[in-house]
């Protein structure tokens, strides 16, 4: 290799990280501004100022309510929710190879739903019951679909059929809870099953902080391998990297962000398919993009909801108006897909 060549390796390893900072930071900088417009408007628009009095707990007659125990909460689940969803939805994305391989396409998230719908309509639980049998779920979830996904050898065809079809079983199941539940709980579990960050508490936050904490790292470190298992089984294996156990580290990882979020805020549709795409189209390959993928996880979720608080004669939930916006992007992707022969 000749020193030229060196040069022009190293030269393109620069320019795609200075390409990686700068877009990591804009979004960052975005969110950051999203999270700020989360605490200052609602029926009422409040200084800036008087905003940070109340968050530093001075005692702001009708401002500190609205504020700490009402748009607090909100812009906090928002914030964990959306990032959990986009870096796992990328990193499901990546290490399977195909962009219809995320939680909300094969059945994670249904798995997750089903659950928290059981807790919440059949056992009329709430908080870390729900969360925990939402974890649970989703573990048994991906487990089942991987099984069967498997056969003589892994194919990742297989496991998407599969997850869809298991995600229309648990669907068909979600239903028959809301047939069966109890009538005064129906309108909070639809509520919650559009994604809905209406009503959060910070009581209800800890357990998605913590997993978010413990998980993202995992993800991040991994994440170096993630470009090593997109050449295939026989390639990452020859290149030194045991590739069930880092499958299975970035499920479990993953899986558990995904239950946490979609317990607390409920399935949120589309971030997780959404932000992997965006990230990479933003940032390029070549990098890990699983940071820029959960801060434009953030940014979906966040602006969604203040679209759905502020851009309509009536309010919507933040689901809704992710779903118009995956929605048209599924359809695009399953014809170009189609048209290249990938389905």
């Amino acid at each position: 290799m000749t020193n030229n060549t060196i040069e022009f390796i190293m030269a393109g390893r620069r320019q795609r990280r200075r390409r990686w900072i700068l877009v990591t930071s804009l979004l960052a900088a975005l969110a950051f501004m999203l999270c700020c417009a989360m605490l200052l408007l609602g029926n009422t628009i409040y200084p800036a100022k008087d905003v940070l009095r109340a968050l530093s707990g001075e005692q702001l007659k009708g401002i500190s309510f609205a504020v700490s125990t009402i748009r607090l909460p909100r812009m906090l689940a928002g914030l964990f929710a959306g990032f959990a969803f986009g870096i796992a939805g990328y990193t499901f994305q990546t290490m399977l190879r195909n962009p219809l391989a995320n939680p909300n396409v094969i059945g994670i998230t249904s798995g997750s739903s089903a659950a928290a719908v059981f807790c919440i309509l059949v056992l009329q639980t709430s908080g870390a019951v729900v969360s925990l049998a939402a974890v649970i779920a989703g573990l048994v979830t991906v487990l089942f679909i991987y099984i069967l996904s498997r056969g003589k050898s892994f194919s990742i065809g297989r496991l998407i059929l599969i997850g869809i079809g298991i995600q229309a079983m648990l669907d068909a199941v979600i239903s028959y809870f809301l047939v069966v539940g109890s009538e005064r709980d129906i309108p909070s579990a639809l509520r919650w099953l559009t994604g809905s960050l209406n009503g959060s508490q910070m009581r209800e936050l800890p357990p998605l902080v913590i997993i978010v904490v413990i998980c993202t790292p995992i993800l991040i470190v991994l994440g170096k391998h993630l470009s090593i298992l997109e050449l295939g089984e026989q390639s990452a294996s020859s290149l030194g990297v045991d590739t069930d156990k880092t499958r299975i580290a970035l499920i479990v990882s993953s899986v558990c962000m995904v239950a946490i979020a979609t317990a607390t805020t409920g399935p949120i549709a589309f971030v997780s398919f959404l932000a992997g795409p965006i990230a990479v189209r933003l940032v390029g390959v070549g990098s890990s993009n699983a940071i820029p993928a959960g801060l434009v996880g953030i940014n979906l979720v966040l602006a969604s909801d203040l679209i759905g608080q502020f851009a309509f004669e009536y309010r919507f939930p933040v689901g809704i108006i992710t779903g118009l916006l995956g929605a048209p992007y599924l359809i695009f992707l399953l014809i170009r897909m189609n048209r290249k022969g990938e389905l």
